[in-house]
């Protein structure tokens, strides 16, 4: 089966540092991939080449066998990806509706059910009591609900989430993840960056450890739970 988004030898840095030395990954059609690592190991770096917001020096980014890594940023995300950024990077003086709508997009994919701003208030009812106040007004956990929302309205065919719940209070990360495993089984595609191992071993279907911009490991939930050596050799604290 060719996966929907493949990534080979991939290979970029920030001047003359280079980060990444040749990263392999995949994700198919209704999977989840976890990207996993310490900070600073070039997980971000690897999510901003996806989106074309840093160049590759080396390598090859396929998307439903198209080569993405030749297009410019545009075209990827109308090609079908979604992206919930680190931070949220939610416009502060729109109001939530206005958030949501500024980016919409219909959708192109069957095999989903569109997103639609109706759908999306069924899935975060949060957001439709909030939707006259501004960005700046929301919580730091209504602001990613705020994120991910305006991502599922470009009805994307892969979902890229970075750091997912991070700074976020543990009722709030579980809302999150709640949501996140709801979207896995409705059979949208995601790629999830985030520090939670526990929640990530429950959600993803495939891990990729990442240190010093290399793939150190790849493996199932069962595989990496059961090797305690590997979690604390690459992702302990």
């Amino acid at each position: 089966m060719t996966s929907l988004l493949s990534v080979n030898s991939l290979c970029a840095g920030y001047g003359a540092a280079q980060v990444l030395f040749g990263i392999d990954f995949a994700a198919d059609q209704g999977q989840v991939v976890s990207l996993l690592g310490r900070n600073g190991m070039g997980r971000s770096t690897v999510i901003k080449c996806l989106f074309g917001l840093l160049p590759v020096t080396k390598g090859v980014i396929t998307f439903s066998g198209q080569r993405l890594d030749r297009m410019p940023s545009y075209r990827r995300a109308q090609m079908g990806l979604g992206f919930v950024p680190e931070g949220r990077q939610v416009f502060p003086n729109l109001t939530v509706e206005e958030n949501l709508i500024a980016t919409a997009r219909s959708s192109k994919n069957a095999k989903l059910e569109p997103w639609t701003l109706n759908r999306i208030y069924q899935f975060f009812p949060r957001l439709e009591e909030r939707k006259s106040n501004f960005g700046s007004q929301l919580s730091g956990g209504e602001q990613q609900m705020l994120a991910i929302g305006r991502a599922l309205l470009t009805n994307p065919r892969l979902l890229i989430l970075d750091e997912a719940t991070e700074g976020l209070a543990p009722l709030i990360r579980a809302e999150i993840w709640a949501v996140l495993t709801r979207l896995k089984y409705e059979g949208l595609s995601m790629i999830v960056v985030d520090k939670n191992i526990s929640a990530l071993l429950e959600l993803a279907d495939q891990h990729y450890v990442i240190e010093k911009g290399v793939v150190v490991w790849n493996g199932g939930s069962s595989s990496l739970r059961s090797d305690s050596q590997l979690v604390q050799s690459y992702l302990g604290v």
